[in-house]
């Protein structure tokens, strides 16, 4: 057993250490409970949980960051071309958003996932085109509330073109909504990169996920606590970890909300 030192900074890079010791099988460990030499256990084919979940956190955080930029980069653009623009384009790009926003979002990746097939890139799809439409109705709220201040009317007066007020003027003074919004949907992406893992559409066995891990526990959910309950409390506490930061960000960015 390796240090918990040098597990924490060479697990999740050294492809050694994940395959002596994350994805080695002991099937005469298999199911045993926590101990000093594996603080989380060892699951049903005796592999260490704990290092397991340090792996595991390669994919979701991830998965779950790049997905959510990519859906703010598209959505954000999208929402600020309806929010300046108006009229028919803005009919045209949010009724687009609402046919979206109708699909629970979870249900959308799924479809995605189960015609694409599994796989990173697959998921990454999947998550940026589920959470879209949300970045794109905040962004285009925010651009319709400051289009029409002074600062922006005086761009206006000095010829800068639409592309540049949009781009250097309108979203810059859109980011504190954003990031808050940006913050929150990563925890949302990591719980449905869980769910797909879960229903065996997102990361595929041996590699470790913690939607996986909690798949493959269920049939030893009464025989040993451990392998369910530790991945689940995992997810649980990362999410409030970044909604608790969403929350703090928006109490922070928020002007109305400092004093």
């Amino acid at each position: 057993m390796i240090s918990i030192t040098t597990t924490i900074i060479d697990v999740v890079t050294d492809n050694r250490v994940y395959d002596t010791y994350v994805i080695s099988q002991n099937l005469v460990m298999r199911l045993k409970g926590p101990s000093a030499e594996h603080i989380f256990g060892l699951d049903e084919f005796g592999r260490d949980i704990f290092l397991r979940m340090l792996w595991g956190t390669r994919y979701s955080l991830f998965l779950g960051a790049i997905g959510i930029l990519a859906s703010t980069i598209v959505g954000g653009t999208l929402g600020a071309i309806a929010g300046f623009y108006g009229n028919a384009i803005d009919n045209i790009v949010m009724r687009f958003m609402d046919i979206l926003l109708a699909i629970p979002s979870i249900l959308l990746a799924i479809a995605i996932v189960a015609a694409l097939g599994p796989g990173l890139v697959n998921i990454l799809i999947a998550i940026a085109i589920s959470y879209i439409p949300t970045f794109a109705r905040v962004v285009r709220a925010k651009v319709m509330s400051i289009k029409d201040q002074e600062f922006i009317e005086a761009a206006r007066a000095v010829g800068a073109s639409d592309a540049r007020i949009i781009f250097k003027y309108i979203i810059p003074n859109s980011l504190a909504p954003i990031i808050v919004q940006a913050t929150l949907g990563v925890a949302g992406a990591i719980l449905s990169i869980a769910g797909l893992s879960f229903l065996g559409l997102g990361i595929q066995p041996p590699m470790p996920e913690w939607g996986a891990m909690l798949s493959n526990a269920r049939t030893y959910i009464r025989d040993a606590w451990h392998i369910t309950v530790i991945p689940g409390l995992g997810i649980m506490l990362t999410i409030l970890s970044l909604n608790l930061v969403g929350d703090g960000l928006r109490d922070a960015l928020d002007p109305r909300l400092k004093n």
